[in-house]
């Protein structure tokens, strides 16, 4: 049970229980920062206005960049599908 819980996710992903939670709350964290500066961005729309979209775009590279293979393929989000009409 406690294999299950703690440790099979992390090992499936190349990483100690350590590892992988620092990696977790650091990704949380930046996810907090981001969305506090969206809901201030919406009450005075003058401030924090590419904080949202930078913190998402960033939070994804370093996804992708811990991902097999990404060498060999470039970010997502540098195709034209990918690129927003606008920046929160």
């Amino acid at each position: 049970m406690i294999d299950r819980l703690f440790l099979a996710h992390p090992r499936s992903v190349g990483e100690s229980y350590p590892a992988h939670a620092a990696t977790a709350f650091g990704f949380g964290f930046r996810m907090i920062g981001g969305g506090l500066a969206c809901l201030v961005h919406g009450l005075l729309p003058t401030l924090f206005t590419r904080t949202g979209s930078t913190t998402v775009k960033a939070l994804y590279g370093s996804m992708k960049a811990r991902q097999p293979n990404y060498a060999e393929r470039p970010p997502a989000f540098t195709e034209p599908a990918w690129q927003l009409e606008y920046e929160i």
